[in-house]
């Protein structure tokens, strides 16, 4: 079938799969080339490949056992956030570390070691990791840890899928009195102002968030509003909402029935689109649900439809935390590129945690869409020879179009992933269009 990630570029012919054991699992893996897949809710290529087979792993989503005193919880990595939101959280527990989307599998959380907006204070993914069952390329089914061969553990977190299957997961969640947060959106005039605001208010919150005005340039560089928030207690609720404190959201009450059209996007409904959101993000609810904090977008099903059919890339870098000049030439790069910026965030992030090819590391990053259009793939390689020269890397879980001449510079730990890679995947089975187009395989 024709399979693409989120951005919907590059759409690829694969030969999928869909075992809904592991017996199956292993059987169906193909020599040649075999590359699994979650809800294919990373933006570029990582879960595709057009010469071997796709493995879609959400049928292995069971839940196998969970400690309520503790929070610790074993599953199969394909069951998703929202299976476990669903679950828990009438029971008074969440993921420690979400990504924007609730629609991600516990996989493809590690294989991407996503982080959220409290990286300052809970880590990545990984950090809340206990353990996984790997299915390596021999059929063998090996337990990791961080005492058991603890590098191949670190080699997989973030490793793309690229060091073995993940068939089941310990990890741990967080106890929470409400599904509720408390929150404060502070709008700021330029970058330095903004920078500041992250900095001065990390030291008190948990989770911070920034959305930057991406047409705003000279002066204005970096005007946007940055949001800041907590868990709320049972105390912080308003009267309406102490009734059900840990309400859980359901599915999506919109979608976007078709892919829009290319005249959709141009310069007048960027600034229309980009006004309003302004709007919304200084005008937030002091006390919102954890849809509205997490996950605005997974209100509107298919939202990525709106970019057309040439789809989208979503950039992400970070640099490190003393290049603010580096990176105000990057927004100004972004912002006189000649291309449709749309959605943006920009986060600090805390400190690197041992993944091999993780991507956090303490420091500014940024994330921005951008459809796909002519300039495009020339701009994206000037902002990685910037980033580069800036000490930074781009997250792989978002890419879609770096080089093989970018890896070594952004990941410095890339011989020692090699090392692993060879000593558990000799013959190179797991491989993807990702880590062709790079050079990991």
């Amino acid at each position: 079938m024709r399979l693409a990630g989120w951005g919907n570029y590059p759409r690829l012919e694969c030969r999928v799969a869909a075992p809904d054991d592991v017996r199956k699992l292993a059987a169906a893996i193909d020599p040649a080339g075999t590359i699994a897949r979650g809800l294919g809710r990373s933006y570029g290529d990582p879960a595709l490949l057009e010469r071997g087979v796709v493995l879609e792993t959400t049928g292995l989503d069971r839940i196998l056992a969970f400690d309520d005193a503790t929070g610790r919880l074993t599953c199969e990595a394909g069951l998703s956030l929202a299976a476990i939101l669903e679950t828990f959280a009438p029971r008074g527990w969440l993921p420690r570390v979400t990504p924007g989307t609730k629609y991600v599998t516990v996989g493809g959380c590690i294989a991407n070691d996503v982080h959220g907006k409290a990286h300052h204070a809970d880590g990545s993914f990984s950090a809340h990791v206990e353990g996984f069952e790997l299915l390596l390329a021999s059929g063998e089914t090996v337990w990791v840890d961080r005492e058991h061969d603890p590098a191949l553990f670190w080699a997989s977190v973030g490793g793309m899928g690229l060091t073995g299957i993940l068939l089941r997961v310990t990890m741990r969640l967080r106890r929470v009195e409400t599904t509720y947060f408390r929150q404060k959106a502070i709008v700021v005039r330029d970058l330095d102002a903004l920078l500041a605001g992250i900095l001065e208010h990390d030291a008190s919150h948990p989770y911070s968030v920034a959305w930057i005005d991406p047409l705003a340039t000279g002066t204005s560089l970096g005007r946007g509003v940055l949001t800041v928030g907590d868990h709320a207690t049972l105390d912080d609720l308003p009267p309406k909402l102490r009734a059900a404190p840990l309400r859980v959201s359901g599915r999506p009450a919109v979608s976007v029935p078709f892919e829009l059209p290319e005249l959709a996007l141009n310069p007048l409904t960027l600034r229309m689109l980009n006004a309003a959101i302004g709007r919304v993000q200084a005008g937030a609810a002091p006390v919102v649900h954890y849809e509205g904090f997490f996950y605005p977008l997974d209100k509107i099903g298919q939202w990525n439809r709106g970019y057309g059919a040439r789809g989208f890339t979503q950039y992400q870098f970070v640099v490190p935390l003393g290049e603010a000049a580096r990176l105000r030439g990057l927004l100004e790069m972004i912002a006189k590129g000649g291309q449709l910026p749309f959605l943006n965030v920009l986060k600090k992030l805390g400190p690197q945690g041992p993944g091999h090819l993780s991507f956090p590391f303490e420091g500014w990053t940024f994330a921005i869409d951008f459809p796909i259009a002519p300039g495009l793939a020339e701009l994206l390689r000037a902002l990685d020879r910037a980033v580069i020269e800036a000490g930074g890397r781009v997250y792989l879980g978002k890419d879609a179009f770096l080089g093989p001449e970018s890896m070594a510079p952004m990941y410095p730990r890339l011989g020692e992933w090699r090392e692993i890679k060879a000593r558990v995947d000799p013959k190179g089975v797991f491989r993807s269009a990702l880590s062709d187009r790079v050079g990991l395989t």
